[in-house]
Protein backbone atom coordinates (compact mmCIF):
# COMPACT_ATOMS: atom_id res chain seq x y z
CA UNK A 1 0.00 0.00 0.00
CA UNK A 2 1.44 3.54 -1.04
CA UNK A 3 2.19 6.22 1.89
CA UNK A 4 -0.44 8.25 -0.17
CA UNK A 5 -3.13 5.56 0.21
CA UNK A 6 -2.20 4.87 4.26
CA UNK A 7 -2.11 8.65 4.75
CA UNK A 8 -5.59 8.87 3.81
CA UNK A 9 -6.89 6.28 5.85
CA UNK A 10 -4.43 7.04 9.06
CA UNK A 11 -5.97 10.68 8.89
CA UNK A 12 -9.43 9.17 8.29
CA UNK A 13 -9.05 7.27 11.61
CA UNK A 14 -8.03 9.82 13.27
CA UNK A 15 -10.93 11.91 12.28
CA UNK A 16 -13.35 9.63 13.03
CA UNK A 17 -11.71 8.78 17.19
CA UNK A 18 -11.57 12.69 17.80
CA UNK A 19 -15.06 13.26 16.49
CA UNK A 20 -16.64 10.20 18.47
CA UNK A 21 -15.11 11.20 21.97
CA UNK A 22 -16.71 14.52 21.61
CA UNK A 23 -19.98 13.21 21.15
CA UNK A 24 -19.52 10.96 23.55
CA UNK A 25 -18.19 12.65 26.35
CA UNK A 26 -21.60 15.24 25.34
CA UNK A 27 -23.55 11.99 25.99
CA UNK A 28 -22.25 11.47 28.80
CA UNK A 29 -20.85 14.19 31.17
CA UNK A 30 -23.87 17.08 29.61
CA UNK A 31 -26.86 14.55 29.02
CA UNK A 32 -26.07 11.63 31.47
CA UNK A 33 -27.06 9.24 28.71
CA UNK A 34 -25.84 5.46 29.14
CA UNK A 35 -27.41 4.01 26.30
CA UNK A 36 -26.02 6.66 23.74
CA UNK A 37 -22.93 6.68 25.90
CA UNK A 38 -22.04 3.18 25.47
CA UNK A 39 -23.00 2.97 21.60
CA UNK A 40 -20.42 5.74 20.91
CA UNK A 41 -17.81 4.16 23.06
CA UNK A 42 -18.95 0.67 20.99
CA UNK A 43 -18.56 2.07 17.42
CA UNK A 44 -14.98 3.28 18.55
CA UNK A 45 -13.41 0.80 19.68
CA UNK A 46 -15.30 -1.03 16.72
CA UNK A 47 -13.23 1.19 14.24
CA UNK A 48 -10.17 2.08 15.80
CA UNK A 49 -8.53 -1.39 15.68
CA UNK A 50 -5.64 -2.60 18.21
CA UNK A 51 -4.04 -3.89 14.81
CA UNK A 52 -0.06 -2.90 16.02
CA UNK A 53 1.35 -3.99 12.31
CA UNK A 54 -1.18 -2.37 10.55
CA UNK A 55 -1.10 1.17 13.00
CA UNK A 56 2.95 0.94 12.84
CA UNK A 57 2.28 1.33 9.14
CA UNK A 58 0.15 4.12 9.72
CA UNK A 59 2.28 5.78 12.07
CA UNK A 60 5.43 5.47 9.79
CA UNK A 61 3.70 6.75 6.92
CA UNK A 62 2.40 9.78 8.84
CA UNK A 63 3.65 13.27 7.52
CA UNK A 64 1.98 16.08 10.23
CA UNK A 65 4.66 18.80 9.56
CA UNK A 66 4.92 17.97 5.68
CA UNK A 67 0.87 18.32 5.80
CA UNK A 68 -0.96 21.51 3.59
CA UNK A 69 -4.30 20.94 5.69
CA UNK A 70 -3.11 21.98 8.75
CA UNK A 71 -2.56 26.14 7.75
CA UNK A 72 -5.89 25.69 5.41
CA UNK A 73 -8.79 28.67 6.91
CA UNK A 74 -12.30 27.67 6.64
CA UNK A 75 -13.98 30.43 6.84
CA UNK A 76 -15.88 30.68 10.16
CA UNK A 77 -14.73 27.86 11.62
CA UNK A 78 -13.11 29.73 14.94
CA UNK A 79 -16.16 31.22 15.65
CA UNK A 80 -17.97 30.58 19.02
CA UNK A 81 -20.69 28.32 18.23
CA UNK A 82 -23.75 26.87 20.03
CA UNK A 83 -23.18 23.23 21.29
CA UNK A 84 -26.00 21.17 18.84
CA UNK A 85 -24.32 22.66 15.99
CA UNK A 86 -21.01 21.78 17.21
CA UNK A 87 -22.72 18.05 17.80
CA UNK A 88 -23.48 18.23 13.75
CA UNK A 89 -20.53 18.91 13.10
CA UNK A 90 -18.67 16.40 14.68
CA UNK A 91 -21.16 14.04 13.57
CA UNK A 92 -20.47 14.86 9.95
CA UNK A 93 -17.09 15.19 10.25
CA UNK A 94 -16.83 11.28 11.17
CA UNK A 95 -19.74 10.61 9.01
CA UNK A 96 -17.42 11.56 5.87
CA UNK A 97 -14.59 9.87 7.01
CA UNK A 98 -16.18 6.68 6.98
CA UNK A 99 -17.69 7.11 3.94
CA UNK A 100 -13.83 7.95 2.87
CA UNK A 101 -12.56 4.61 4.45
CA UNK A 102 -15.67 2.96 2.49
CA UNK A 103 -14.58 4.10 -0.55
CA UNK A 104 -10.69 2.93 0.05
CA UNK A 105 -11.29 -0.47 0.22
CA UNK A 106 -12.49 -0.73 -3.00
CA UNK A 107 -8.65 0.56 -3.82
CA UNK A 108 -6.26 -2.42 -4.97
CA UNK A 109 -4.48 -3.76 -1.84
CA UNK A 110 -6.44 -2.65 0.54
CA UNK A 111 -9.34 -4.74 0.98
CA UNK A 112 -7.76 -6.69 3.30
CA UNK A 113 -7.23 -4.04 6.06
CA UNK A 114 -10.04 -2.42 6.24
CA UNK A 115 -13.52 -3.81 6.11
CA UNK A 116 -16.55 -1.83 4.08
CA UNK A 117 -19.73 -3.49 6.26
CA UNK A 118 -17.92 -2.34 9.43
CA UNK A 119 -17.16 1.66 8.03
CA UNK A 120 -20.96 1.61 6.50
CA UNK A 121 -22.92 0.30 9.52
CA UNK A 122 -21.01 2.43 12.00
CA UNK A 123 -21.82 5.22 9.45
CA UNK A 124 -25.78 4.34 9.65
CA UNK A 125 -25.70 4.19 13.48
CA UNK A 126 -24.21 7.71 13.66
CA UNK A 127 -26.99 8.66 11.71
CA UNK A 128 -29.37 8.06 14.12
CA UNK A 129 -27.24 8.96 17.27
CA UNK A 130 -26.56 12.55 15.88
CA UNK A 131 -30.55 12.85 15.52
CA UNK A 132 -30.94 11.43 19.21
CA UNK A 133 -28.09 13.79 20.34
CA UNK A 134 -29.51 16.85 19.04
CA UNK A 135 -32.56 16.41 19.98
CA UNK A 136 -31.32 15.77 23.56
CA UNK A 137 -29.36 19.00 23.21
CA UNK A 138 -32.15 21.12 22.16
CA UNK A 139 -34.80 19.90 24.67
CA UNK A 140 -31.38 20.44 27.62
CA UNK A 141 -31.70 23.85 26.41
CA UNK A 142 -35.45 24.73 26.75
CA UNK A 143 -35.11 23.61 30.02
CA UNK A 144 -32.32 25.87 30.95
CA UNK A 145 -34.51 28.59 29.94
CA UNK A 146 -37.61 27.58 32.06
CA UNK A 147 -36.75 30.03 34.71
CA UNK A 148 -38.44 33.33 36.00
CA UNK A 149 -42.20 34.60 35.39
CA UNK A 150 -44.61 31.44 33.46
CA UNK A 151 -47.46 32.96 32.33
CA UNK A 152 -50.79 30.99 31.92
CA UNK A 153 -52.98 32.33 29.77
CA UNK A 154 -56.22 31.02 30.61
CA UNK A 155 -59.39 31.48 28.24
CA UNK A 156 -61.36 31.80 31.24
CA UNK A 157 -59.44 33.98 33.18
CA UNK A 158 -59.45 36.42 30.01
CA UNK A 159 -62.93 37.43 30.88
CA UNK A 160 -63.12 38.15 26.68
CA UNK A 161 -59.74 39.96 26.39
CA UNK A 162 -57.33 38.63 23.33
CA UNK A 163 -55.09 35.79 24.21
CA UNK A 164 -52.12 37.15 22.14
CA UNK A 165 -52.60 40.75 23.48
CA UNK A 166 -52.33 39.36 26.87
CA UNK A 167 -49.35 37.11 26.20
CA UNK A 168 -48.16 40.14 24.72
CA UNK A 169 -48.34 42.39 27.24
CA UNK A 170 -46.66 39.88 29.97
CA UNK A 171 -43.69 38.82 27.71
CA UNK A 172 -42.91 42.98 27.82
CA UNK A 173 -43.42 43.09 31.54
CA UNK A 174 -41.01 40.12 31.38
CA UNK A 175 -42.39 37.17 31.35
CA UNK A 176 -40.46 34.02 29.79
CA UNK A 177 -42.70 31.07 29.19
CA UNK A 178 -46.17 31.29 27.86
CA UNK A 179 -48.45 28.48 28.24
CA UNK A 180 -51.82 28.23 26.62
CA UNK A 181 -54.77 26.60 28.70
CA UNK A 182 -58.05 26.39 27.54
CA UNK A 183 -60.86 23.70 29.23
CA UNK A 184 -63.69 25.53 27.49
CA UNK A 185 -63.16 25.92 23.91
CA UNK A 186 -63.40 23.18 21.06
CA UNK A 187 -60.12 21.93 19.72
CA UNK A 188 -60.95 23.90 16.44
CA UNK A 189 -60.98 26.82 18.15
CA UNK A 190 -57.98 26.53 20.46
CA UNK A 191 -55.72 25.23 17.52
CA UNK A 192 -55.62 29.46 15.36
CA UNK A 193 -55.06 31.03 19.36
CA UNK A 194 -52.20 28.42 19.82
CA UNK A 195 -50.87 29.36 16.07
CA UNK A 196 -50.62 32.86 16.81
CA UNK A 197 -49.31 32.36 20.30
CA UNK A 198 -46.43 29.96 19.05
CA UNK A 199 -45.38 32.36 16.58
CA UNK A 200 -45.04 35.81 19.17
CA UNK A 201 -43.39 33.70 21.47
CA UNK A 202 -41.18 32.54 18.57
CA UNK A 203 -40.15 36.06 17.68
CA UNK A 204 -39.56 37.17 21.32
CA UNK A 205 -37.92 34.50 22.03
CA UNK A 206 -40.12 32.88 25.10
CA UNK A 207 -40.92 29.66 25.38
CA UNK A 208 -44.44 28.45 24.48
CA UNK A 209 -46.17 25.62 26.26
CA UNK A 210 -49.18 24.21 25.63
CA UNK A 211 -51.44 22.76 28.36
CA UNK A 212 -52.97 19.35 27.91
CA UNK A 213 -53.52 19.20 24.13
CA UNK A 214 -50.66 16.48 22.50
CA UNK A 215 -52.38 17.00 18.76
CA UNK A 216 -52.12 21.19 19.09
CA UNK A 217 -48.47 21.06 20.93
CA UNK A 218 -47.35 18.71 17.74
CA UNK A 219 -49.28 20.82 15.32
CA UNK A 220 -48.05 24.19 16.42
CA UNK A 221 -44.65 22.87 17.28
CA UNK A 222 -44.83 24.35 20.57
CA UNK A 223 -41.52 24.10 22.81
CA UNK A 224 -43.46 21.63 25.02
CA UNK A 225 -46.28 20.47 26.72
CA UNK A 226 -47.79 20.14 30.29
CA UNK A 227 -50.31 17.57 31.78
CA UNK A 228 -52.19 17.35 35.08
CA UNK A 229 -52.92 14.64 37.00
CA UNK A 230 -56.45 14.40 35.59
CA UNK A 231 -54.72 15.08 31.73
CA UNK A 232 -52.58 12.45 29.23
CA UNK A 233 -50.83 10.08 30.91
CA UNK A 234 -47.52 11.42 31.44
CA UNK A 235 -45.57 7.62 29.66
CA UNK A 236 -48.29 8.38 26.69
CA UNK A 237 -47.57 12.08 26.35
CA UNK A 238 -43.84 11.19 26.68
CA UNK A 239 -43.88 8.85 23.86
CA UNK A 240 -45.59 11.22 21.60
CA UNK A 241 -43.62 14.12 22.11
CA UNK A 242 -40.57 14.60 19.99
CA UNK A 243 -37.29 14.54 21.91
CA UNK A 244 -36.62 18.09 21.86
CA UNK A 245 -39.96 19.27 23.20
CA UNK A 246 -40.33 19.39 27.21
CA UNK A 247 -43.07 17.28 29.27
CA UNK A 248 -44.22 19.38 32.30
CA UNK A 249 -46.27 17.16 35.12
CA UNK A 250 -48.14 18.51 37.98
CA UNK A 251 -47.52 17.37 41.47
CA UNK A 252 -48.86 17.91 45.04
CA UNK A 253 -47.18 15.40 46.53
CA UNK A 254 -43.64 13.65 46.95
CA UNK A 255 -44.95 10.44 45.27
CA UNK A 256 -46.52 11.73 42.63
CA UNK A 257 -43.33 13.78 41.82
CA UNK A 258 -41.61 10.45 42.22
CA UNK A 259 -44.07 9.16 39.65
CA UNK A 260 -43.90 11.93 37.32
CA UNK A 261 -40.14 11.82 37.24
CA UNK A 262 -39.65 8.13 36.45
CA UNK A 263 -42.62 8.42 33.36
CA UNK A 264 -40.61 10.89 31.77
CA UNK A 265 -41.42 14.48 32.86
CA UNK A 266 -38.79 17.17 32.54
CA UNK A 267 -40.26 19.65 34.89
CA UNK A 268 -43.29 19.88 37.63
CA UNK A 269 -45.93 22.55 38.43
CA UNK A 270 -45.95 22.33 41.75
CA UNK A 271 -49.28 23.68 44.05
CA UNK A 272 -51.30 24.87 44.99
CA UNK A 273 -48.82 27.21 46.33
CA UNK A 274 -51.02 29.73 48.15
CA UNK A 275 -54.76 29.43 47.85
CA UNK A 276 -55.97 30.39 44.52
CA UNK A 277 -59.78 31.17 42.71
CA UNK A 278 -58.05 30.10 39.04
CA UNK A 279 -59.34 26.67 39.81
CA UNK A 280 -61.45 25.10 41.85
CA UNK A 281 -61.32 21.67 44.26
CA UNK A 282 -57.80 22.74 44.63
CA UNK A 283 -55.50 21.82 47.51
CA UNK A 284 -53.00 24.01 49.36
CA UNK A 285 -49.58 22.02 50.00
CA UNK A 286 -47.76 25.87 50.95
CA UNK A 287 -43.81 26.04 50.78
CA UNK A 288 -43.08 23.69 52.87
CA UNK A 289 -44.14 20.98 50.53
CA UNK A 290 -42.37 22.77 47.72
CA UNK A 291 -39.01 22.34 49.92
CA UNK A 292 -39.83 18.58 50.52
CA UNK A 293 -40.46 17.91 46.27
CA UNK A 294 -37.42 19.57 45.90
CA UNK A 295 -35.24 17.35 48.53
CA UNK A 296 -37.16 13.65 46.64
CA UNK A 297 -36.49 14.71 42.92
CA UNK A 298 -33.78 15.77 40.15
CA UNK A 299 -36.11 18.19 38.51
CA UNK A 300 -37.02 21.67 37.86
CA UNK A 301 -39.87 22.91 39.72
CA UNK A 302 -42.42 25.72 39.04
CA UNK A 303 -44.13 26.91 41.97
CA UNK A 304 -48.24 27.71 41.08
CA UNK A 305 -51.06 28.45 42.73
CA UNK A 306 -52.07 31.90 44.19
CA UNK A 307 -48.46 34.04 43.62
CA UNK A 308 -48.92 37.44 43.17
CA UNK A 309 -46.04 40.14 43.17
CA UNK A 310 -46.46 39.62 47.26
CA UNK A 311 -45.16 35.93 47.57
CA UNK A 312 -43.54 35.44 43.99
CA UNK A 313 -39.94 35.62 45.56
CA UNK A 314 -40.80 33.38 48.48
CA UNK A 315 -41.67 30.21 46.08
CA UNK A 316 -38.66 30.92 44.20
CA UNK A 317 -36.30 31.42 47.62
CA UNK A 318 -38.12 27.99 48.29
CA UNK A 319 -36.21 26.02 45.08
CA UNK A 320 -38.83 26.66 42.67
CA UNK A 321 -36.88 27.96 39.24
CA UNK A 322 -39.64 29.55 37.63
CA UNK A 323 -43.99 31.18 39.38
CA UNK A 324 -46.55 30.31 37.21
CA UNK A 325 -49.13 33.12 37.45
CA UNK A 326 -52.51 33.05 35.77
CA UNK A 327 -55.01 36.24 37.64
CA UNK A 328 -51.94 37.86 38.68
CA UNK A 329 -50.91 38.52 35.43
CA UNK A 330 -53.63 37.25 32.79
CA UNK A 331 -56.36 39.61 34.93
CA UNK A 332 -54.75 42.46 35.90
CA UNK A 333 -56.04 45.97 34.09
CA UNK A 334 -52.11 45.96 32.78
CA UNK A 335 -50.56 42.64 32.40
CA UNK A 336 -47.21 44.01 31.49
CA UNK A 337 -46.98 45.83 34.79
CA UNK A 338 -48.19 43.67 36.70
CA UNK A 339 -45.40 40.92 35.16
CA UNK A 340 -42.92 43.46 35.35
CA UNK A 341 -43.50 43.95 39.46
CA UNK A 342 -43.49 40.15 40.32
CA UNK A 343 -40.07 39.71 38.12
CA UNK A 344 -38.82 42.75 39.80
CA UNK A 345 -39.34 41.57 43.24
CA UNK A 346 -38.54 38.11 42.18
CA UNK A 347 -35.13 39.58 40.50
CA UNK A 348 -34.17 42.04 43.86
CA UNK A 349 -34.86 38.75 46.49
CA UNK A 350 -32.22 36.93 44.55
CA UNK A 351 -29.93 39.90 44.46
CA UNK A 352 -30.01 40.17 48.50
CA UNK A 353 -29.39 36.52 48.62
CA UNK A 354 -26.47 36.56 46.48
CA UNK A 355 -24.65 39.51 48.19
Amino acid sequence: MSDGTLRIIDANLNRIGEGLRLLEEVARLLLNDAELTQQLKTIRHELLREDISFNRQLLQARNAEGDIGANLQVPGEDKAQELPLIVVANAKRVQESLRILEEMTKVHGTVSELDSDKFKQARFALYTIEQKLVAKLLRRDKLERLHGLYVIIDTEALKGRKHVEIARQAIHGGATTIQLRDKVSSRKEVLPIARRLRALCSERNVLFIVDDYLDIALETDADGLHVGQEDLPMKVARKWLPADKILGGSAETIKMALAAQSDGADYLGVGAIYPTMSKTKTVVVGLERLRQIKQAVSLPLIGIGGINKDNAADVIAAGAVSVAVISAVSGAESPEEAARQIVARMEAKNERINR
